[in-house]
């Protein structure tokens, strides 16, 4: 991963992200919005101060101030571990509800794999924002529902992609002979089909983890899954649109923020793909 500048860049981005955001998530949890929990950021993100809304960036407000004076880049530090908790939680979902479906629909075939495939593709045939922001406010617009509406909507191609794995070793000796040994189903699907599978899906799970902070920030851009005071990077880069131009920096630093957290996440993904398609020889 290293060997290659554009991957070890992104590599380094996508540490830092997750780095920070199980430091500041951890304190997060612990302590709310108290003083603990705020003890490693520039300023307190929550603090109203008039005097100096829409401060420009400065020495002692490095990104500058929202119009309501709350520093910016305490602020985007204090979002960040919900993007990742979020990204964590639906890829991970996608992964295990794709592995599972995928690998029934592969390897038990008929009408079993019809069924199946017939729902991932009426998932797959709609814009998928449109249809996370159509469940959303199924849910109530809450967090809570924001996260569900992306689980649905994320397994689909996850089992695609366990399918088409399946069905490739499910006929390999290696399963015919653990099928003649009589092992049981459950093993049969973690240890032989699922393990077997996981490694093109591993490489694309790191680039969908850019995918889902992207699609989480364009809702909370919208408005939907918020939960005031606590600050998004999408509602920040949202709120900022109407001081555009006189206080450019309220937009334009939430929305680099994503830019440069989703760019990680793609240079890291597409590396790894490249590996595991074995593209690559050092």
């Amino acid at each position: 991963m290293v060997k290659d500048p554009s991957a070890a860049l992104g590599l380094v981005i996508v540490v830092a992200f997750l780095g920070w955001s199980v430091i500041q998530g951890i304190l997060e949890f612990l302590f709310g919005t108290s003083g603990p929990a705020i003890a490693l950021l520039p300023h307190n993100p929550f603090q109203y101060n008039l005097v100096v809304g829409l401060h420009p960036p400065d020495s002692t407000y490095l990104l500058g101030t929202n119009a309501n004076g709350e520093d910016i880049l305490s602020r985007m530090l204090y979002a960040m571990p919900r993007d990742a908790y979020i990204s964590i939680i639906v890829v991970l979902s996608g992964v295990l509800l794709g592995g599972l479906f995928g690998i029934i629909a592969g390897y038990r075939g008929g009408y079993i794999d019809e069924v199946i495939m017939r729902i991932t593709d009426a998932f797959l045939s709609l814009p998928a924002l449109i249809l996370v922001i159509a469940l959303s406010v199924l849910f109530h617009e809450t967090l809570g529902g924001v996260i569900l509406a992306l689980v649905i909507v994320w397994w689909p191609i996850y089992a695609r992609f366990f399918r088409a794995q399946t069905l490739r070793i499910k006929n390999l000796d290696f399963v015919q002979a653990a099928k003649l040994s009589n092992v049981s189903f459950l093993k049969l699907f973690f240890s032989y089909l699922f393990i077997n599978s996981i490694d093109p899906v591993v490489a694309y799970a790191a680039l969908d983890f850019g995918n889902v902070i992207l699609t989480y920030s364009t809702l909370a851009f919208l408005g939907i899954g918020l939960e005031p005071p606590i600050p998004e990077l999408g509602s920040m880069a949202s709120n900022g649109v109407g001081t555009l131009p006189t206080g450019w920096w309220y937009a334009v630093f939430p929305g680099l923020a994503i830019l440069i957290i989703v760019i990680g996440f793609v240079l890291v993904g597409d590396r790894m793909q490249d590996i595991v398609s074995n593209r690559i020889n050092y």
